[in-house]
Formats: structure tokens, sequence, C-alpha cells
């Protein structure tokens, strides 16, 4: 969905309305939406978000696996065959993922195995906020970590990347937020 909604407006949508708006705001999880419906109406953009957040949160621990094993590996698969959702495809081009030298692809897609196979599910990183080089680190140094550390982090980064896709949902113009916006909303 392109055009631009008020809060107004999705705060009165029946549930079926409210998830085709916003169904596709979190990667292949349109459960989010369906379960932050009822926590209408929402006073802020944050408040969306947070109850948006809240549904995944709140989900128990095989849900949210599941739902982190639905994002798309960093130039992997989905991304070469080029069926990934477009704010994933968006985001990805982006940050130049999307024209990555020979080398640096067969090295991404190294780390992004290594990473899957310690973890369960694919590196996930709010892409826009990062250049190349801080992405393949940041790839690096969280794989070493433990599952738990990640699972909290994988999302703490869904939570950067929907806000930024709530923001730009709900903005008057199709231009997505400024980092100095998302900088002053409501943390995770």
């Amino acid at each position: 969905m392109s055009a631009a909604l008020s809060l107004a407006t999705l705060s009165s949508m029946p549930r079926d309305a409210f998830v085709a708006a916003l169904g596709d705001i979190f990667e292949h999880a349109p459960w989010v939406a369906e379960s932050a419906w009822a926590a209408r109406p929402y006073a802020s953009e944050a408040a969306l978000h947070d109850a948006m957040m809240a549904a995944v949160r709140a989900a128990p621990l095989e849900k949210q696996i599941a739902f982190l094993r639905g994002h798309p590996e960093l130039a992997g698969r989905e991304a070469q065959a080029g069926t990934m959702t477009d704010h994933s495809t968006h985001e990805q081009h982006g940050a130049g993922l999307n024209a990555l030298r020979r080398d640096e692809l067969d090295e991404l897609q190294r780390l992004n195995a290594r990473y899957a196979q310690r973890h369960g599910f694919p590196f996930i990183i709010a892409v826009l906020r990062h250049d190349k080089a801080q992405i393949f680190e940041a790839l690096r140094r969280r794989t070493e970590r433990d599952t738990p550390a990640e699972i909290a982090e994988a999302l703490a980064q869904i939570a950067t990347i929907t806000r930024r896709r709530i923001a730009t949902r709900l903005a008057e113009t199709t231009t997505p937020p400024t980092d100095e916006a998302e900088r002053c909303s409501t943390n995770p």
C-alpha cells in the first residue's frame, strides 16, 4: 500500500482493513498487525509501533524464532532471485548490497551461513543506518555472541527497521524519515 495513512484512519479501521494497511510492515508477519489492532486507538505513531513490537515480544520464543527466520539474508538467495519484499529490496539497495563485488558477495554469503548455523535465523540489521563496512563488521562480531543476546539484538534491529517503515507509511509524502527523526522517536 503506497498511500499515506493517518492514525485516526488506522484507529477506525476494522481488523481486516487494518491488517491490509499495515500487515507488510513486519516481514512476512501480518499477525503482528492483527495482534496490534486490539490496542487502538493510537495516540501517536510511537504508540502504534509500540503495540506492534509488544505483539512480537509477547509471542512465545518458538514464534519469535519463526518470525526471525522469515527475514531475508543480506544479499542472499531471495535478493539474487528478486523475491524479497519491496521494503527489504529498497533497504538492501539503499545500503549498496545489490552492488557488491564478487569477493564481497562471496564473503557475505560465508558470513551469513556461519551466522545462521550458529543462531538458527538470518542476520538482521537496520541496513540503512550502516555502510557496507559496518554491516560486515557487525555480522562478524554478532556471529560470536550467544543466541539469546542475538535474538534480543535482532528484535531491536527490527524495531528500528519497522519504526522507519511505519513513519514512511504515515507520512504525508513518500519520503522516508531522516535519521534525526528516527533518533527522536521512542526506543524499542
